[in-house]
């Protein structure tokens, strides 16, 4: 039998605005935009479509 204790790992949810920016930068890396003119892209499309939620 394995007496090996098992570790406990503990995981702290990323904010949004950590997802935001992660997905800024891998998106201006393959298109080869500004970071800055996509993320007030983002930004207006989230406030242009606040009022939906997502199904689940």
């Amino acid at each position: 039998m394995n007496s090996a204790k098992k570790t406990v790992v503990s995981y702290n949810k990323p904010s949004r605005e950590q997802i935001v920016r992660s997905v800024v930068t891998s998106t201006a890396i393959e298109t080869g935009q500004p970071s800055d003119k996509i993320e007030a892209s983002l930004k207006i499309q989230r406030e242009k479509f606040a009022h939906l939620r997502l199904g689940i």
